[in-house]
């Protein structure tokens, strides 16, 4: 069991956010004492609550990644959700000296920080109902966490309202053939060499699209985000493409879920402008299929000119996905009133 929360401090994104570690114990994959870190965003002068629905929302950066992007906090603000995000275990502010950046071999050990977060966020805001966001891998990690709890306890996990996943990553990409041979040889190499690096990575492709010290517009730690990737593991892999089998075999989330993703896919080893309107990690129509193993209502809204993150979009296809999580957040809200009447 995760021990004691430290005390809310200043968080490096400044004004208005405070970060607090969660203590996780001993690594099971044998790295020394792990953390997870849970930031939160308190304006000076919070707005009252929604009266339907989740009060609060907690999000879940994915790989090579952390929580940077405070244009969203301050969006999900001004609808008067109190905002938290959590770094997982060695990623971002999480990580620690001599811990190899991201690297799990079991999806599953991510209950840990999860189960902890979603109770101090609901103890922050005295037993109200959470939306669950998240980006990519991490848009994996928390439909597969929902399944597990709904599995091990018949029931969704209390207070979740509702899930948003950006881009979220449900398949390795290329073609079916390279998929199925691939992903025998990540298995079995995987199971021996966990912490062997998978060669041909580290293209900077996407990060050269969004780093304001390259192409793009967007600022962040690149110790914690490198242009060009933190190098892909092949035990993290297997673990992932592990949980990509599970949720192809169908899951159960228990709540409406919204999908965001680009509506291209543009995979290139050197930067241009197409990369700047479309996805350059994952491939949406990949997204498209999957999401329906979800269970329960889900929405899935494809944006014209955005990028991998939807949310480090450029100004026209950010407000537009913007625009589409609001009428979401209305429908959601809507849509629980009807239940409670019912």
């Amino acid at each position: 069991m995760p021990s004691q929360q430290s005390a809310w401090g200043p968080d490096l994104l400044g004004d208005g956010y405070q970060r607090s570690t969660i203590p996780l114990g001993p690594d099971p994959d044998g790295e020394g004492e792990i953390e997870a870190t849970l930031v939160r965003y308190s304006p000076e002068r919070p707005l009252d609550p929604p009266t339907v629905g989740p009060t609060a929302v907690l999000y879940v950066h994915g790989y090579t990644d952390y929580f940077f992007q405070r244009h969203v906090a301050e969006h999900y603000a001004a609808r008067g959700f109190r905002f938290y995000a959590l770094d997982l275990r060695k990623c971002g502010r999480s990580l620690r000296a001599d811990q190899t950046p991201h690297f799990i071999s079991d999806l599953s050990l991510y209950d840990a920080e999860l189960d902890e977060a979603v109770r101090i966020v609901r103890d922050e805001v005295g037993g109200g109902t959470v939306l669950l966001t998240a980006h990519s891998t991490g848009g994996l990690i928390l439909p597969l966490w929902l399944d597990r709890v709904r599995r091990r306890t018949g029931e969704t996990p209390a207070g979740i309202a509702g899930v948003v996943l950006n881009s979220p990553w449900f398949d390795l990409q290329g073609p079916a053939y390279v998929r199925g041979v691939g992903t025998a040889a990540i298995r079995a190499i995987g199971r021996v060499r966990r912490t062997a690096r998978i060669p041909g990575q580290g293209i900077a492709t996407y990060g050269t699209s969004i780093s304001n010290t390259a192409k793009g517009e967007w600022d962040y730690n690149l110790d914690w985000k490198p242009l060009n990737g933190f190098p892909v593991r092949f035990g993290w892999l297997r673990a992932i493409r592990k949980g990509q089998a599970e949720l192809h075999r169908g899951l159960d989330i228990g709540v409406p879920s919204l999908i965001l993703r680009s509506k291209l896919t543009k995979f290139a080893r050197e930067y241009g402008p197409e990369i700047d309107v479309a996805d350059a990690v994952l491939d949406v129509k990949q997204i498209q299929r999957w999401a329906g193993c979800l269970g329960e209502r889900t929405t899935i809204v494809p944006v014209e000119g955005a990028r991998h993150d939807v949310m480090l979009s450029s100004a026209e296809p950010l407000a537009t996905a913007l625009r589409e999580l609001d009428l979401w957040l209305d429908w959601l809200q809507a849509h629980i009133q009807e239940r409670i009447t019912q």
